[in-house]
């Protein structure tokens, strides 16, 4: 959700000193409580820093990213998830004109604080709502996450997880799970792209990141059987050429194959965000 005025060309405003001090203030009079944080960090850094306030307080915990995001954490014994969402809401609701961020996201929590203390706060359980996992997993089928994928949904919904430590590893345990009919869905997480190159700007190994896969990449599509698709796509662009080290704007592949799909080219996808 966003303003419609920001595109690719128009980019979505960032905050990473936080956001402005009269909106913070407005915003939680619109929720009747106050807040804590407002600068940037990371989701799982920023409940070991905060969790024992947040716990203590009950005030939510704001915070930010390199990315245009307004995230707010939540321990779910204090805010259940439908109250998360319903803050949500109501900052989505208020982030316009030029705090139009791109996106407003709950990042609820679990743990208890007192158990967490020098403990750098590894359990914190970060909870996941359901999600297209898990509407498959409903329909009887078994979910394979490769590589970091049950991290990034927590858990949620993953049947079962392979680990990998990169590229190379997380290609071997694909094509093993393709030739042994293991996992109706097998969703797979290339990290070394954006970790060890896209970030660090290194352009050679991306380069020969890249190569790598596609060397791999007949063997994938000869293993498929008659009736698997075969998707390729990214969350989001990571130029090793660029300036920074954060995420960068260019257009993601989303590349569809399989036996009996049309060749067909299904183009740029026009992008029309509500206001």
């Amino acid at each position: 959700m966003g303003n419609s005025r920001y595109s690719i060309d128009n980019p979505f405003p960032t905050f990473s000193d936080g956001f402005p001090e009269a909106f913070i203030k407005d915003f939680e009079k619109a929720i009747g409580t106050k807040t804590i944080g407002n600068y940037s960090a990371s989701g799982t850094e920023i409940i070991i820093q905060l969790g024992d306030e947040h716990i203590k307080t009950g005030y939510p915990i704001v915070y930010t990213s390199a990315d245009s995001v307004f995230q707010i954490a939540m321990h779910e014994d204090i805010f259940p998830i439908e109250k998360q969402y319903e803050i949500c809401e109501t900052a989505r609701k208020m982030l316009t004109g030029d705090l139009a961020i791109g996106r407003v996201i709950a990042r609820p929590f679990e743990g208890n604080s007192e158990i967490t203390l020098g403990h750098q706060g590894e359990r914190f359980r970060t909870s996941s709502p359901d999600n297209v996992l898990t509407a498959l997993q409903n329909e009887g089928k078994e979910v394979v996450g490769i590589g970091k994928i049950f991290d990034i949904f927590a858990g949620k919904s993953i049947s079962k997880s392979i680990k990998t430590k990169t590229n190379l590893e997380g290609i071997f345990a694909t094509i093993d799970c393709i030739k042994s009919g293991e996992g109706d869905i097998i969703f797979t997480n290339l990290v070394d792209f954006d970790m060890l190159y896209g970030h660090r700007r290194d352009v050679e190994g991306y380069a020969k990141c890249l190569e790598e896969f596609d060397r791999f990449l007949p063997e994938i599509m000869e293993s498929l059987s008659e009736g698997d698709w075969l998707i390729i796509t990214a969350d989001h662009g990571n130029d090793p050429t660029w300036h920074g080290t954060d995420h960068t704007r260019e257009y993601i592949p989303v590349l569809n194959y399989g036996y009996g799909i049309k060749k067909v080219s299904i183009s740029v996808r026009g992008i029309v965000l509500p206001t």
